[in-house]
């Protein structure tokens, strides 16, 4: 049963995504703050039909950060996307350059000023990065990275990019971390939506000016610990040595080598 609503819901989603995508066009046209408008509105009628259609309720904690930061996010499945662009003000992404193709996701998400970066070109991508950010179009806004630089299951483990801190170290700001569980109920790949509580909780913001070593590590511990203890709240079992994905200390000295 739980299947069949599942899938039900999968159709009602994407259908509702062209529906509102269509219909809102001329606020694409308009102005990125009608782009954003579209966007919120389709996240919290979206999680509305999720809580409906599959008994899959969402919940953020923690304190929202307002005004310029960088937002580095624990990121599990389209769900996390939603349930954190909903509370904040005014939100970029750095996102995966094959999404600009994206039927009405990608046309949305460059008129937001939303950052696309090539996977696979990683200096490349940085240096992108640096320079969108550099050019002062999204001053005031809250600067949302994936560190991990993709979706990871739950009870894999993979390692944090240094483009993160590359952010981090530009912008001068503060970094709020954000732990979430949403991949227990909401898988990356898979129709299967479970019932029950996702969560996604703001910690506390890591100060600006730390050095790489020092911000990456406490970086990683906040997000792996909090999203730990949620996924054990969601009855996921935490593994004591958990399946890692790629070597960061390769992944180190390739950057050091480009």
């Amino acid at each position: 049963m739980q299947m069949i609503r599942s899938v039900l819901f999968n159709v009602v989603m994407y259908i509702w995504m062209t529906i509102v995508g269509i219909a809102c066009i001329p606020l694409l046209i308009a102005s990125p703050e009608g782009a954003r408008w579209t966007c919120s509105f389709y996240a919290k009628t979206t999680l509305w039909l999720l809580e409906k259609i599959t008994g899959l309720r969402t919940e953020i904690r923690g304190n929202v950060p307002t005004g310029g930061v960088l937002v580095a996010a624990k990121h599990q499945s389209f769900l996390d996307i939603m349930l954190i662009w909903i509370p904040l003000s005014r939100p970029f992404f750095i996102m995966k350059s094959i999404l600009r193709f994206a039927p009405f996701l990608g046309q949305y998400a460059l008129r937001l000023g939303c950052i696309p970066v090539f996977r696979g070109k990683r200096a490349e991508a940085i240096k992108r990065m640096l320079a969108e950010v550099s050019s002062g179009k999204r001053e005031g806004g809250q600067l949302l990275i994936y560190p991990q630089g993709t979706r990871v299951a739950p009870g894999v483990r993979a390692p944090y990019k240094v483009g993160t801190f590359a952010l981090y170290d530009q912008l001068k700001q503060p970094c709020v971390p954000v732990a979430t569980n949403v991949g227990v109920f909401w898988p990356k790949r898979g129709l299967l939506r479970r019932s029950g509580l996702a969560v996604a909780e703001f910690l506390d913001p890591i100060p600006p000016g730390l050095d790489r070593a020092t911000f990456m590590a406490l970086l990683e511990e906040r997000v792996e610990t909090a999203s730990n203890r949620l996924m054990e709240e969601a009855g996921f079992p935490i593994a004591p040595a958990p399946q890692r994905v790629g070597d960061p200390v390769v992944d180190v000295v390739e950057d050091v080598a480009r």
